[in-house]
């Protein structure tokens, strides 16, 4: 190939000088024929300027003899084209310098010979014959000479020139034939080699070719095999990925990642349900939704103390523990929270990375923990002291009644040893309260027809708590019989209804409630010290004042009351969890401020009684809906809204009614309202649900309370149609309350009652 590209181009080149030179040739020889066709017209000029002067002469001289118009008429026509014709002969020659000469020396002598001509024809015709004669005497036959001479020369000249342009013409004529047979001869040489290389190439090419076919052939096996490899790198990546973004989106831990600016970049859906975020929030605009506290919940946390600041920072944290107030007055949040902060490739600082978990359940069980121990540490020292005091009393009292019995002679002293003898008394009645607290009173525990025991005291209580107190009662006909001490329970109901009595002093509504319930393991994880398992629930509700929250944490410590001084030993509600407790069973507390309060025992069934085996449960009915559960309770809350997920459905958590509007009415989709029925706060469950109903007809409501459910429906605070479910519930009871709910058609039972008077 190189070889064949320098003799195409010294071909090339050749070709050009050829092309040049036949070009310069050309045009040499152009301007020959230009030189000819100038001679040419020269000796035309010449050939025809001698005929004119030789008229010219002749018809002068013939005049001059005979004097005949005729020949003086010719004299004029010939004068008058000589000049002329002198003059274009002049300039046809002026870039010959010899020529010109010659030519203008030839105009001079005419030019006085046509003068003399001149005068000779003006002599003639006025008759002056002697001016005739002698004008004919003088004539110059040396000018006329002189003019034939220098024509004659002038054809001469270019006679040679055009002799000599001629042969010239010649010989360019026959290099320029020489020049194109080189060219031709070249150009097939060039053909000819250009031919012989161009095999030579295709020869190469083909060779070329077929290596490169080969090489392709083994580069698309290795580009196929290597396509393989990545398709499966490729599908083994995205089904990482999906692994991964589905475990990011299905964390019940809140995770952020944010730049240098606080913007959030990456978040999962547990930041909206946990933290309340929102897309398009900055992490400045998060924190002013509430106040954030240290893990004591009073000390305020400081915005350069602040987790994200924190990781922008460069520091890395584990379980750093921070209490979160909302502004709105929801419930705080106990938030767990580790930290990360994020580096480019130069190792600057470009970001950060925050997981949130919410501790909440976990500090309300340890708290419930707490209360439990606490209560565990009061009750072996109240049984200790309440032992001490019962040796003292026993002294006391035994002393007491020898003195009565030594006195009878004295009638003003023994009055005073039986006031001793009646306070030791009293002393030993309030010790055996103590030891029913600490669990360490002597029972006598028996099976116990529960609905005989409670239709009993029923009887009781209506004339003892006064006719302004309405007295009602609902018993499940098939209610297990209970393995308690039966004095103990009939005390323990005695005091639940005072303390109900007390807290209605206007009047009020108490009802007595028998029911089977089972607690299962979700429960018993929720309250420390419960075991799962059935259980016969006796519950007291009331409508009275309610309690608050701070009031329900010390409820069952010994001598703690809400009362005026005189009217309570605050021993009431101590000694029927010592009973209760000590009996192997369960208490709880419902209670709203203003609403009213239930109390429900869980006692443990009759020993010895015959459990039926249990037949296949039927499976639990799922769905795909989405819930939106409205729960003030956090712990409760989030265990509703696993419980749901659990079956299949999407939930939607709000801690209040403002919160729940807030997000119907930002667009929230939902088939269904599960709320509770009292709240704290000015918006209770009934007026959230006709709230709902006006902006979604049609929409399906469940209720949920931890009063019972007899107890609300005879209160008034609902139709007696609406569907509720009464705390604690199973999965199982959810799961069908649920269903059952979304398959209602009758959008009326959705619709709360309106609130009975106060």
């Amino acid at each position: 190939m190189p070889t064949q590209r320098i003799i195409l181009a010294i071909g090339l080149a050749i070709l050009l000088v050829i092309g040049a030179a036949s070009i310069g040739l050309d045009l040499m020889s152009r301007s020959d024929t230009a030189t000819v066709d100038r001679a040419l017209g020269i000796l035309s000029k010449i050939s025809d300027m001698r005929p004119l002067l030789r008229r010219a002469e002749s018809a002068a001289r013939a005049f001059a003899i005979n004097g005949d118009q005729e020949f003086a008429r010719e004299y004029r026509e010939a004068s008058d084209a000589i000049l002329p014709a002198l003059a274009a002969l002049i300039e046809a020659v002026k870039d010959n310098p010899v020529e010109k000469q010659l030519i203008e020396e030839t105009n001079a002598l005419v030019e006085r010979q046509v003068t003399v001509n001149g005068e000779l024809i003006r002599r003639r015709i006025m008759g002056d014959t002697a001016a005739v004669a002698a004008l004919v005497g003088q004539e110059d036959r040396a000018a006329t000479a002189a003019i034939a001479a220098n024509l004659e020369k002038t054809v001469a000249e270019e006679r040679r020139l055009l002799t000599t342009r001629r042969a010239q013409s010649e010989t360019n004529a026959r290099f320029l034939l020489a020049t194109d047979l080189a060219g031709v001869v070249l150009i097939l040489i060039l053909a000819t080699v250009l031919t012989v290389s161009a095999r030579r190439s295709r020869r190469e090419l083909q060779d070329s070719l077929s290596a490169t076919q080969a090489t392709n052939e083994a580069l698309e096996a290795a580009v196929a095999e290597r396509t393989e490899h990545l398709v499966a790198a490729h599908d083994e990546l995205r089904l990482s990925a999906a692994v991964l973004r589905s475990t990011f989106h299905s964390m019940a831990e809140a995770v952020l990642v944010i730049d240098t600016k606080g913007e959030i970049l990456l978040s999962n859906p547990a930041a909206e349900k946990m933290l309340r975020y929102r897309p398009g929030m900055t992490v400045e605009l998060l924190r002013s939704l509430s106040t954030v506290f240290h893990a004591d919940g009073v000390t305020p946390l400081l915005v350069h103390d602040m987790p994200a600041s924190r990781a922008l920072r460069g520091e890395a944290f584990d379980v750093t523990e921070i209490v979160v107030r909302p502004v709105s007055g929801n419930p705080p949040v106990h938030l767990m929270i580790s930290g990360r902060p994020l580096r480019d490739a130069a190792g600057a600082i470009s970001g950060a990375a925050l997981v949130y978990h919410d501790a909440t359940a976990s500090r309300e069980t340890e708290h419930k923990l707490q209360q439990s121990q606490k209560l565990d540490a009061i009750g072996k020292l109240t049984g200790g002291v309440a032992h001490d005091f019962n040796n003292m009393l026993t002294v006391i009292t035994g002393t007491t009644e020898t003195l009565v019995a030594g006195l009878a002679h004295a009638p003003e002293l023994q009055k005073t040893a039986e006031l001793i003898d009646q306070a030791a008394e009293r002393c030993s009645e309030l010790i055996q309260h103590l030891l029913a607290f600490a669990r360490r009173q002597p029972l006598q525990p028996r099976n116990v027809d529960i609905n005989a025991t409670v239709l009993d005291i029923a009887k009781l209580l209506r004339p003892t708590l006064g006719e302004q107190i309405e007295v009602n009662s609902i018993l499940e006909q098939e209610v297990a019989t209970a393995h308690i001490d039966a004095s103990q329970l009939a005390n323990s109901l005695l005091n639940m209804a005072i303390n109900a009595r007390d807290a209605m002093p206007n009047g009020g509504k108490l009802l007595l409630e028998t029911r089977n319930v089972v607690l299962d393991e979700a429960y018993a994880q929720g309250n420390p010290g419960v075991k799962p398992g059935p259980y016969v629930m006796l519950a007291v509700s009331d409508t009275g004042a309610g309690m608050s929250q701070e009031v329900l944490d010390k409820v069952f410590e010994p001598f703690f009351t809400t009362k005026e001084v005189g009217k309570g030993s605050g021993l009431g509600l101590s000694m029927v969890y010592g009973f209760v407790k000590q009996s192997g069973g369960h208490i709880r507390i419902y209670s709203e401020v203003g609403h009213g309060t239930t109390i429900k025992l869980y006692l443990p069934p009759a020993r010895g009684q015959v459990e039926v085996a249990p037949t296949a449960a039927a499976p639990l009915p799922h769905g795909n809906e989405t819930i939106m559960v409205v729960e003030d309770d956090a712990l409760v809350r989030n265990f509703v809204t696993a419980q749901l997920q659990s079956l299949g459905y999407r939930t939607v958590g709000a801690a209040n009614g403002p919160a729940a509007l807030n997000l119907i009415e930002g667009g929230e989709k939902f088939d269904l309202l599960f709320t509770d029925v009292i709240m704290p706060g000015s918006m209770s469950g009934r007026e959230l649900a006709e709230k709902v109903l006006k902006l979604r007809p049609g929409i399906k409501v469940l209720y949920t309370s931890g009063y019972t459910d007899n107890a609300i429906v005879h209160q008034g605070r609902l139709d007696p149609g609406v569907l509720l479910l009464t705390k604690p519930y199973r999965k199982s009871q959810l799961a069908k309350m649920i269903r059952q709910a979304l398959a209602s058609g009758d959008t009326r039972t959705a619709s709360p009652a309106p609130r009975p008077p106060a």
